[in-house]
């Protein structure tokens, strides 16, 4: 499921530090803060915990036949299809919103994969990656960091119309810039082109590949991904989905700094994407650590490091506010590990099929994070 592989010496990097591939990516980094924005209410811990699972209720449906349709037909119109139906439009209503919405976002991380695999070489493979699925992160940070002020200002109902003139203004520009691969992109140079297609054994004519259906069901390296996809999810989504209330009940913090607050976790992990993605491209680029070797040092970070933190957490002066947020930034941030970690290894396993591999881990993945709200909620039914 690999590509071919390539002689370094054969590979050109193009002279110009800037070109459409970053374009590219900037472009679907974008997309996943509107993508990861457009997730986020303040209702009280009950409602709140059935609207947030109503999302996932649609999301994981479509992460498989996701992955397919963009190997297939292209990344680029799923990902404008999902940005676009996002941006546009009792509670009850709200979550027949949210399935529908879930729906259409069940493209979105598989169709990035599949892009992914298209334009990063393999040099720049996790710094890419990294810039790109940080997006989410940054959009979690800026939904969290603006909503209480937009809802205190002009009501919630607000956040909704902020986040669909944004995504029909991404729609726009990407319906204008983004493209499927290197080969059917207008704007890309002679050179730039070669480079990628030389770094991913790409040069000649793309065959449309078969999906080895019977081989990724019996990997075990890809069985154990799906295993670390679902805990991640339990932990990054019971953290997402309860860290306002904390703020909120535990904290004693108001609705604005509530946001700012719950932000700086989610910022953390942003910056922390930027080196996170050099190292994870500059040791086995230099030959200090092999990819494997190298995703597993990634992701034992993203999840030993958080899970100390979080015991630590569990032992921070009641009502401490500085403590509390400092160590929930710190399991936040350290969270970026993942990031390099478990959600490139679909890409190096099998370039080909990462989207379709991506859609499996996630949509598995994503059964948890329907379950982890719930879960929450019912434990939570004091609300303190």
């Amino acid at each position: 499921m690999r590509f071919a592989e390539v002689n370094k010496k054969d590979i050109i990097k193009p002279k110009a530090c800037l070109g459409v591939r970053h374009i590219q990516a900037v472009m679907l980094f974008f997309a996943l803060v509107l993508a990861y924005g457009m997730r986020h209410f303040d209702w009280n811990m009950q409602i709140q915990s059935v609207i947030l699972s109503s999302f996932f209720w649609g999301y994981i449906v479509l992460q498989v036949p996701g992955g397919e349709l963009a190997a297939r037909f292209g990344g680029s119109i799923l990902i404008t299809i999902c940005i676009a139906i996002n941006a546009i439009g009792g509670w009850k209503l709200v979550c027949a919103c949210r399935v529908f919405q879930g729906l259409s976002q069940g493209f979105i991380v598989p169709s990035v994969h599949t892009l992914i695999g298209k334009w990063a070489p393999v040099e720049e493979k996790s710094r890419l990656g990294a810039l790109i699925h940080a997006g989410s992160q940054l959009g979690n940070a800026i939904q969290f960091l603006i909503s209480g002020f937009i809802a205190d200002s002009w009501g919630w109902p607000a956040i909704f119309y902020v986040n669909g003139i944004c995504g029909a203004i991404w729609t726009i520009f990407y319906i204008i810039l983004g493209s499927d691969s290197p080969q059917k992109s207008k704007m890309i140079s002679v050179e730039e082109r070669l480079y990628i297609q030389t770094s991913l054994g790409q040069v000649g004519e793309q065959k449309k590949l078969i999906t080895p259906w019977k081989s990724i069901w019996t990997s075990l390296p890809f069985i154990s991904l799906i295993v670390v996809h679902c805990g991640q999810n339990w932990g990054f989504w019971t953290l997402m989905t309860e860290m306002p209330s904390y703020m909120k009940q535990v904290l004693g913090v108001d609705i604005k700094a509530n946001g700012v607050m719950t932000a700086l976790p989610y910022l953390a992990m942003y910056l922390l994407s930027f080196p996170f993605g050099y190292m994870t491209d500059f040791l086995p680029n230099n030959g200090w650590l092999s990819i494997t070797a190298t995703r597993k040092l990634s992701n034992s970070i993203g999840h030993f490091g958080p899970a100390i933190a979080l015991i630590g957490l569990s032992y921070a002066p009641a009502g401490d506010v500085t403590v509390a947020v400092a160590l929930l930034t710190v399991v936040v941030g350290l969270n970026v590990g993942h990031i390099t970690g478990l959600m490139l290894v679909h890409l190096d396993m099998s370039p080909n099929f990462a989207g379709t591999l991506l859609g499996i881990t996630n949509g598995s993945a994503n059964v948890i994070s329907i379950i982890a709200p719930l879960v929450a909620g019912a434990v939570l039914e004091d609300e303190f």
